[in-house]
């Protein structure tokens, strides 16, 4: 696992990917999310990538949110990792970098398009919570969170 800035040629290939998935699964350009890279940058942020091989096979990262949240962006593995315990090991250390910067919660937005991110949130902690952020207001929003 690395940090990686937002901006890191690994990065933007690995959310490149991201965005044709969701884009194919909402018919959008994926996520419109208004995204500063530098939201992801210590203290107030965090961007890793996970690589198997010596290739980028997934990454995330956490951005502030209020006084004592972390909101979870662009969590993505590639085909090449899924099935190897990728997205746990990304889960995990973006976690673990919050609760380092002083967050007490992590939050993320995801959608009913998506049912495997959503058993993986919710088999490893995350519970339903109110819908926030930039898609709070359409249908199939699921936002969900944890206590670091």
């Amino acid at each position: 696992m690395k940090r990686l800035p937002f901006t890191a040629p690994e990065s933007v290939a690995l959310v490149t990917e991201l965005m044709i998935d969701l884009g194919a699964r909402y018919g959008s350009s994926g996520d419109d999310t208004p995204v500063d890279p530098t939201d992801f940058s210590p203290p107030n942020g965090d961007f890793l990538v996970a690589f198997l091989d010596g290739e980028p096979v997934g990454c995330a990262g956490w951005r502030v949110h209020g006084a004592e949240e972390a909101e979870l962006k662009r969590m993505y593995t590639a085909p090449a990792g899924r099935r190897r315990g990728v997205a746990k090991a990304v889960l995990r250390a973006i976690e673990d970098s919050a609760r380092e910067a002083g967050r007490k919660r992590l939050i993320l937005e995801t959608g009913d398009k998506q049912p495997e991110a959503i058993a993986f949130y919710v088999a490893n902690g995350y519970e339903r919570i109110p819908d926030f952020g930039y898609y709070r207001d359409s249908p199939g929003v699921r936002s969900y969170g944890r206590v670091l």
